[in-house]
């Protein structure tokens, strides 16, 4: 992951560089220029200070769920913490995730950490597997601190996520931007 991380810090600082360049041959260019063009709206690239505001709030992220990793039990299902992360998804049985109903625990109903992934069945068509990720017994046995750190678990986890998910579709744009590097 550092490697990937390593990645897009150099395609962003070739960027910057390549920006600035373009922004200074711009201002010697001036108003000599013929072809009247509408201005085209361009992108603000992050500061240096930005990215890594924005590091920091993942690292930070990453820490706390290191955290409630190991105080909710969860490595005893999956021991490898990086491990959690080849999962499409996780959801929450027994409390409620949606705005409706955020942190309401549902009478009855048995608290689990549900990860789902998708496995060829015997068929080779792919299938949604459930796997219990931790489980806290009765919603009504529940402490209320154990429940937030139930929710902040998964919330986390899914932000880390989105994280992930933003620096594969970087790395696809930076490819497309290069097509020395397409197929």
């Amino acid at each position: 992951m550092s490697n990937s991380l390593d990645r897009l810090k150099a395609l962003s600082s070739k960027l910057e560089k390549k920006k600035r360049e373009k922004s200074a041959a711009e201002e010697v260019q001036g108003d000599t220029a013929t072809d009247e063009q509408p201005p085209v709206e361009k992108q603000e690239m992050p500061t240096p200070a930005e990215r890594e505001s924005g590091e920091s709030v993942r690292t930070e992220n990453i820490k706390r769920l290191k955290e409630l990793y190991t105080l909710l039990g969860i490595y005893e299902k999956s021991p490898d913490f990086n491990r959690i992360f080849i999962y499409k998804a996780m959801n929450l049985s027994g409390i409620g995730l949606k705005e409706e109903d955020f942190g309401e625990v549902r009478e009855g109903k048995y608290i689990q950490i549900i990860a789902i992934t998708y496995e060829p069945d015997k068929n080779g068509k792919k299938k949604a597997k459930n796997i219990s990720l931790g489980y806290f017994g009765k919603a009504e046995a529940l402490q209320p601190e154990r429940k937030n750190n139930i929710i902040e678990f998964v919330l986390r986890w899914r932000y880390e996520k989105a994280f992930q998910n933003v620096e594969h579709y970087k790395e696809l744009i930076a490819k497309v931007k290069s097509p020395d590097r397409l197929f």
